[in-house]
């Protein structure tokens, strides 16, 4: 009988201890990540300690991007505020902070950032509030939103790009802003949002964007016919969402997307009310299935509008442009795609408004 009480004894200590254990490793996490926050400050709050920066390399940290005169007033939305990303991060190292994201460049990081700069120190304004002081103050949660505008041909098409991040964060870096600034080399003008992480406030920042864009688009030079929504992972889904209607997003009805693109999302409802949509995504991809994504382009085809997937043969989530892959050159067959609906937009065709 002792026996069993001492053995049951040693098992109430047991579980104590763990318990204990997991409670201290707990608190250091905890410690440790609040730490990150209050050394990751300036990601998250106003810029402090303003350098100038001739150029950025790989070399370059992190908090001196935020920090760079250049982009003061919206350094801290360069990279992730949802992340925990150390500030003193080189840009050669820092694409190892995107979750979910396989194919972050560094040189690609570096040109983005260095093509930002130029703009800026040209006289361009690459950094648009899509909300106003008021609303910001009603809502702190808006601060941290806005455009990144990589200028194409004055008067030409524009394009919003969504990222992913799951719904999490907003991997610019990984998926929109690389995007963006190949859209500018063909011409076209290009829009990274930054977005609130959510599935309710994302689509909405989305569909201000979009009411932003067309409201202003004499300032910016761009033209709002035939524009087209980009996307990535949860990027995609607000492409989707917010392309079959601005208006059940809180805004008011504006003309719809000539076309849809999307990159590895799992998405499957379809509506009836999809825009021209082109897909790609990797058959070794873990997050989104590629026989979701095709099924869905198969049902949106059936509803007779266009559709279009490309599936690239052992990727995984997350390649972004996809360059050293199979699926580079994807953004080329995307654009042909938006320019082939181009010549349906308005005039009749069922994405028309």
């Amino acid at each position: 009988m002792k026996k069993f009480i001492y053995i049951g004894i040693l098992f109430v200590i047991l579980i104590i201890v763990i318990g204990v254990s997991f409670m201290f490793f707990r608190n250091k996490k905890i410690e440790q990540s609040l730490a990150n926050n209050m050394d990751n400050g300036n990601l998250t709050n106003t810029q402090n300690n303003l350098i100038s920066l001739d150029y950025v390399n790989g070399n370059t940290t992190v908090r001196e991007v935020i920090n760079d005169r250049d982009f003061e007033g919206f350094g801290n939305l360069i990279f992730p505020v949802d992340l925990n990303i150390n500030p003193n991060t080189t840009l050669e190292d820092v694409g190892d902070s995107y979750i979910w994201y396989n194919n972050v460049s560094a040189d690609k990081t570096v040109e983005i950032i260095n093509y930002l700069k130029s703009q800026v120190e040209s006289g361009n304004q690459v950094f648009y509030d899509i909300y106003t002081d008021e609303e910001k103050k009603e809502n702190p949660d808006k601060e941290n939103t806005g455009l990144f505008f990589f200028r194409g041909n004055p008067g030409e098409k524009f394009a919003i790009v969504s990222a992913g991040g799951g719904m999490m964060y907003v991997g610019a870096m990984a998926d929109s802003f690389p995007q963006c600034l190949e859209l500018a080399k063909n011409g076209y003008n290009a829009f990274a949002i930054i977005y609130r992480p959510g599935y309710e406030t994302a689509p909405q920042d989305l569909a201000r964007a979009v009411a932003f864009i067309h409201d202003n688009a004499e300032e910016l030079g761009v033209d709002v016919k035939d524009y087209s929504l980009w996307g990535g992972s949860a990027g995609a889904r607000m492409a989707a969402w917010v392309g079959n209607g601005t208006e059940k997003y809180g805004e008011k009805a504006y003309p719809r997307p000539a076309a849809v693109i999307m990159q590895y999302t799992g998405m499957s409802e379809v509506t009836g009310e999809e825009p021209p949509t082109y897909c790609c995504v990797g058959t070794s991809d873990g997050i989104a299935s590629f026989r979701t994504m095709q099924n869905r382009i198969d049902r949106i085809k059936a509803n007779g509008t266009n559709a279009e997937i490309e599936i690239f043969d052992g990727l995984p989530h997350g390649f972004g442009l996809g360059e050293g892959t199979v699926a580079e050159g994807w953004i080329n067959n995307a654009i042909a795609f938006w320019k082939e609906n181009m010549l349906f937009s308005g005039t009749g065709s069922k994405n028309s408004s």
